[in-house]
C-alpha cells in the first residue's frame, strides 16, 4: 500500500507558542494581511500578534470583515485589501472562517505564504489543504481542495482559546471529533492517519467536557488544540465522509455553525455507515474502554458519543430554531449539494442521494 503524507511545512505547538514564532513569520514575508474576526480582535488576541510582528519589523493591515462563514463577496473584499496594501503574506488568526479566508486570498494572489493561528480547537484548517467558501448567489457552500494552500507555518497556542465561550468550545470540539472519526472510517484511511485519528478521538472524549466546563483549564485547552491539529492532519490525508457532506448544505442554507451542524448529524450519519466497517467503530469503542464483541463495542461507542453530545449541550435542529417546513422544502437541494461535494463518496458504505434525503428527514426524529 502506497500513500502520501501532507502536513504544514512547520508547526509550533504549545503554551505561548505565538510569542516564539516571530522569526519564523519574518522568513515568510515583511508585509502581512491579518485576517481575523471582530470578536477575536476585541479579545486582544490580534494585538498580541501585532506585538510579535512589530518586534520583527513586519508591517501589517488588519481585515476583520469575515462575518460568520466566508462567502465569495467577503473574500473579494479581503483580496482587494490585500492588493491595496501590497501585502506579501497572509495570516489567518481565529476560528475556521478566518483561516479558510486566508487560504482563499492566497489562492487568488499567486499562492503567497500562509500563516495560520487557530483560536479555537476544531476546524483543523491549520493543517489542511481544504477551505470552504459559500457562493452568495446560490447559497451553496463549496469545498475547495488545493495542496498549495497548506500553510507554511501553523501556530498552535492553547492560551489563545481560553476566552472561547462554551458554545464555541462545544461546536469546534465536535468538529474535531467528526474529523477524526470520519478519517478513521474513510475509504482513504491509511496506517498513518489511523494513528492520528485514534489519538485525537481519545483526547477529545477525555478533554472536551473539561474544556467545556472550565475554559481556563490550560491542560484541557492544550489537549483539545493538539487533538484538533491531529484530526486536521487526518482529514488532510484521508478526507471527510458523509457527515461533512451533509453538514455544509445545512450551514449554507440555515446559517448553522459548522461544528454544530456536524454534531447534529454525527450520530445519524455514522449509524448509517456502521455496518460498512463495524470493526472500526468497535475499535473506537475499545479505545474508550468497551469490552466484548465488535457489535457490543461499536454500540458502546455510539452510547459514549451521545453521552458526550448531551454533556456539552448540542441542540437539535428544532432547538436551534430551524423551521421544519423550510428544512423539508430544501431537502432535495441539500441532498444534491451534499452528493456533489464528493465527501459522501469517501464513506466506507455506499451512499446514494436517496439515502441522504432519508437521513435529513431522520434528524427531526431525534
Amino acid at each position: 500500500m502506497a500513500f502520501q503524507v501532507l502536513m504544514p511545512s512547520k508547526s509550533i505547538i504549545g503554551e505561548n507558542a505565538i510569542d516564539k514564532a516571530g522569526k519564523d513569520v519574518s522568513e515568510l514575508g515583511k508585509n502581512a494581511l491579518i485576517i481575523s474576526g471582530k470578536i477575536v480582535e476585541k479579545s486582544g488576541i490580534v494585538d498580541r500578534l501585532k506585538e510579535v510582528l512589530d518586534k520583527e519589523g513586519i508591517t501589517y493591515t488588519v481585515f476583520t470583515d469575515i462575518i460568520g462563514e466566508p462567502n465569495d463577496k467577503m473574500i473579494e473584499k479581503a483580496k482587494q485589501t490585500f492588493d491595496d496594501n501590497n501585502c506579501d503574506m497572509v495570516i489567518g488568526i481565529g476560528g475556521g472562517s478566518p483561516q479558510d479566508s486566508a487560504k482563499a486570498v492566497s489562492s487568488k494572489s499567486g499562492y503567497i505564504p500562509i500563516v495560520l493561528i487557530p483560536t479555537t480547537a476544531g476546524s483543523g484548517s491549520e493543517a489542511t489543504k481544504f477551505y470552504c467558501v459559500t457562493e452568495s448567489a446560490t447559497d451553496t457552500k463549496r469545498l475547495i481542495t488545493d495542496e498549495k494552500v497548506i500553510p507554511k507555518l501553523a501556530i498552535i497556542d492553547p492560551v489563545l482559546s481560553v476566552t472561547a465561550p462554551k458554545s464555541v468550545t462545544a461546536a469546534t470540539g465536535m468538529d474535531a471529533l467528526t474529523h477524526a472519526v470520519e478519517a478513521y472510517t474513510s475509504k482513504k484511511a491509511t496506517p498513518y492517519t489511523e494513528v492520528f485519528a485514534l489519538s485525537a478521538i481519545k483526547r477529545i472524549f477525555e478533554y472536551l467536557p473539561k474544556a467545556y466546563e472550565a475554559g481556563d483549564d490550560l491542560e484541557a485547552r492544550f489537549q483539545m488544540a493538539y487533538a484538533a491539529y491531529e484530526a486536521g492532519v487526518c482529514i488532510n490525508n484521508a478526507s471527510v465522509t458523509l457527515v461533512h457532506g451533509m453538514s455544509r448544505p445545512i450551514g449554507a442554507l440555515f446559517h448553522v455553525p459548522h461544528g454544530i451542524s456536524n454534531a447534529m448529524l454525527i450520530d445519524t450519519c455514522l449509524s448509517f455507515a456502521k455496518d460498512g466497517c463495524i470493526e472500526r467503530f468497535a475499535q473506537i469503542g475499545r479505545l474508550l474502554g468497551a469490552q466484548g464483541t465488535d457489535k457490543e463495542c461499536a454500540d458502546a461507542f455510539f452510547i459514549s458519543l451521545n453521552e458526550l453530545i448531551r454533556k456539552i449541550e448540542i441542540p437539535t435542529l428544532e432547538e436551534y430554531g430551524i423551521d421544519k417546513e423550510a428544512f423539508f422544502n430544501n431537502i432535495d437541494k441539500m441532498s444534491k449539494d451534499a452528493m456533489a461535494s464528493g465527501s459522501p463518496a469517501n464513506t466506507i458504505k455506499d451512499v446514494t442521494e436517496k439515502d441522504i434525503a432519508a437521513l435529513y428527514k431522520q434528524l427531526w426524529l431525534r
